[in-house]
């Protein structure tokens, strides 16, 4: 049936984008800023601009941000210390700094909302989760001109949505219990009257860890599949990839095993977590499968998270989709050509939105795509 839209023209439009990263800049308090990993700002300008214009100028398009598109975790030094770095008032300032290093895409989004029909819908994902404080989100939503501000989406509440009959969006953080958080239960308040966010395990190690061996090599994490990593680290890097192994098995056990012997928790509820969290290092495409399985009349399935991006048809007609990322990766397995910024987005097409469950595939196209920059200069700068 996909011969039959080719000269239609789709009702609306969905783009679905995940993962950029957005933190303290490339430079920071005048030194240049290692824990930035999104440098596309031009580039993700271009891609807002272009579906607002020309043919889409009118056209109804819905923009998905499905998570980690801020990172909070990734902005450098703030003076905020162990729990208080949690604090509503730390978060506030993290957020603030993001969005003064970024102010090209602040615009464009502003300018993306100003055009007819369109809508942002914001899924909070774990590297910005503390978009779960109400004052963060208003934050946010202050970027935008009061009018704007009504075409915007951006709830607790949302981690799977249903833009239209048969497609669901999620960030996919879910799947995996290390950087699983419960939305209504996150956010506490101490006696004085102090809200504070209380973090997966797996943003601790982000912050703890993670950040300190990114100064050092800022492709740490960025490096696909983790198993190659490290054994290509055992040997051509040997000395750091035993400090970052060695720091990890150290915050582990601190995390794990010394904070469940003080809860008197037991070693059935230990090894139980740890089996969980070995989904890390399962086939996360396969963990999804399962979602078409429960969530009957399901058609699509598009996730984030992982920062690889995928594209998958099944033969009951199902499709699996991950979006990738706007960041820098580097792939291992000679299998994925994925050694750059991939740029990756979905594009979810609406040809006839009434009874989608009939006949899907002629009325619904889903694709992923890479954005393709222009450029004036000979040169690009050099990450």
């Amino acid at each position: 049936m996909k011969f039959l839209r080719r000269n239609k023209k789709a009702k609306k439009v969905i783009l679905v984008i995940s993962d950029l990263h957005l933190s303290a800049g490339d430079e920071y308090l005048g030194r240049r800023n290692h824990l930035e990993d999104f440098h596309s700002d031009q580039e993700l300008v271009e891609f807002l601009n272009y579906y607002s214009s020309g043919e889409y100028l009118t056209k109804e398009v819905e923009l998905i941000i499905n998570g980690d598109f801020l990172d909070p975790l990734n902005v450098p030094y703030v003076n905020y210390f162990d729990d208080e770095y949690w604090s509503e008032k730390a978060s506030l300032e993290k957020l603030d700094i993001i969005l003064k290093a970024h102010p090209e895409v602040m615009q464009a989004l502003v300018k993306f909302l100003k055009a007819k029909n369109k809508t942002l819908v914001y899924i909070i994902g774990n590297h910005d989760a503390e978009l779960l404080f109400d004052s963060l989100k208003q934050r946010f939503r202050a970027e935008f001109p009061p009018e704007s501000q009504e075409k915007i989406t951006l709830r607790n509440d949302l981690t799977l949505y249903q833009p239209v009959e048969g497609v669901y969006v999620q960030h996919g953080h879910e799947y995996e219990s290390l950087h699983h958080f419960d939305e209504a239960s996150s956010i506490v308040e101490s006696t004085k009257g102090e809200k504070y966010f209380i973090p997966p395990w797996g943003s601790y190690f982000v912050t703890h860890v993670m950040n300190k061996y990114k100064v050092e090599r800022d492709h740490v994490n960025a490096v696909r599949p983790i198993r190659m990593f490290l054994i290509h680290g055992i040997i051509f890097d040997t000395f750091f990839i035993l400090r970052f192994m060695i720091a990890t098995a150290y915050f582990y056990t601190m995390i794990r095993f010394l904070r469940y012997y003080r809860l008197k928790l037991g070693w059935g509820r230990i090894i139980r977590d740890i089996i969980s969290e070995l989904t890390l290092f399962q086939d996360y495409e396969s963990l999804t499968r399962e979602f078409f399985q429960q969530k009957p009349g399901s058609k699509v399935l598009i996730v984030g998270h992982t920062h690889e991006p995928i594209y998958r048809e099944y033969a009951d007609g199902t499709t699996f989709v991950n979006t990738g990322t706007w960041t820098r990766m580097v792939n291992l397995d000679l299998s994925h050509d994925m050694n750059d910024t991939p740029l990756s987005y979905a594009k979810v097409e609406i040809f006839e939105s009434d009874n989608l469950s009939e006949d899907f595939r002629s009325k619904v196209k889903v694709a992923l795509n890479r954005w393709s920059p222009k450029s004036d200069l000979p040169f690009e700068p050099f990450q």
